[in-house]
């Protein structure tokens, strides 16, 4: 699949996620098989002004390439200037987030609340353009309501002003991520403009994605919150695009294999005390579902320690693989 100059290895596409997307995660989900990967996004107004918090989501290696980069703000002036130092500092993409409902956002503006006004949105995406050579994608929402559902307008916009390609969340801003997603609205999209078209939403294993794919003729698919704590839903989605078996569901043994590897990696880029505690929402998710989890997460909620933590984690694994009672073998709630 190409956007714009940029060639990716496939369609498989991993959303920019708040909170989530840092370094580390990106290269886990890598080695499943994603094409391209997005920091988490990024404040222009905080770029701009070198804020130290905003430049720690800048942090990247070679091998976590393709990067796309996501910006938000509601000034053109001020976005265009950001998509510039983005295109200095090295982004492979820049994508203009229009799709995010969390009020501290949408109050000043941006993410989502661009939706409610079509005339700022080209003169944003104008901006962006001529502030870069680089590919550029937008990535949106429905609409702000129901009632003003309007994505088929701002995609149109979005070709107009030389956006490269577009990203569909089809829910509104005010459903969050509530309800369902509209997949035919991603269909829609795709007859009424010329540009690539990027279906994201409701995507919780392999099968999705390729319903999503025949069903909307979308060029690729984005999964967000369906691969937290399942890096291994890539291969699944990988398979299924090739034509391929699906692959076997991870053992208990990978499963206590990659959060090891993914603690590792947080520690290495965050340090002992702030990976730790970055760590712990992967650490709920990768145990999710798994019986006694709820009582591990609570037992571990309190540890400190790298090495600690990693002896817990191996009793617990240890525990579910031997039918012990040395965990709580309740159905996690």
């Amino acid at each position: 699949m190409k956007i714009g100059t940029l060639s990716l290895k496939n369609e498989i596409v991993l959303a920019p996620m708040a909170g989530i997307t840092n370094l580390p995660f990106r290269l886990i989900n890598r080695d499943f098989g994603v094409g391209l990967t997005f920091t988490e996004m990024i404040s222009a107004n905080g770029l701009i002004r070198g804020m130290k918090k905003t430049l720690r989501y800048l942090n990247f290696r070679p091998e976590d390439s393709p990067l796309g980069v996501q910006i938000f703000g509601s000034d053109p002036a001020i976005l265009a200037e950001a998509a510039k130092i983005m295109t200095d500092l090295g982004a492979d993409l820049l994508d203009i987030n229009m799709g995010c409902p969390v009020k501290k956002v949408v109050k000043t503006g941006a993410g989502a609340a661009l939706m409610k006004d079509p005339l700022r949105i080209a003169a944003i995406l104008k901006a962006v353009r001529k502030g870069t050579h680089l590919p550029l994608t937008v990535k949106m929402r429905a609409g702000w309501q129901p009632q003003r559902i309007n994505v088929l307008e701002v995609a149109k916009i979005a070709e107009d002003s030389g956006v490269d390609a577009v990203i569909v969340h089809p829910r509104t801003a005010d459903q969050g991520f509530s309800g369902k997603a509209d997949w035919p609205l991603i269909g829609r999209v795709k007859t009424q403009i010329n540009i690539p078209v990027i279906g994201n939403g409701d995507i919780k294993n392999g099968e999705d994605a390729a319903k999503m794919m025949r069903s909307t003729g979308c060029d690729a698919v984005m999964v967000g919150r369906g691969c937290l704590g399942n890096p291994w839903i890539f291969e699944q989605i990988d398979a299924r695009l090739q034509g391929r078996v699906d692959p076997l569901p991870p053992s208990l043994s990978q499963r206590e294999l990659m959060i090891r590897r993914h603690l590792t990696l947080e520690l290495a880029s965050a340090g002992e005390t702030a990976g730790l505690k970055i760590f712990r929402k992967h650490l709920l998710w990768y145990t999710k579902g798994l019986k006694g989890g709820s009582q591990f997460r609570q037992m571990i909620s309190a540890v400190e320690d790298k090495t600690l933590l990693l002896e817990k984690n191996h009793a617990f694994f240890a525990s579910l693989a031997s039918g012990s009672d040395a965990v709580d073998q309740s159905p996690d709630k």
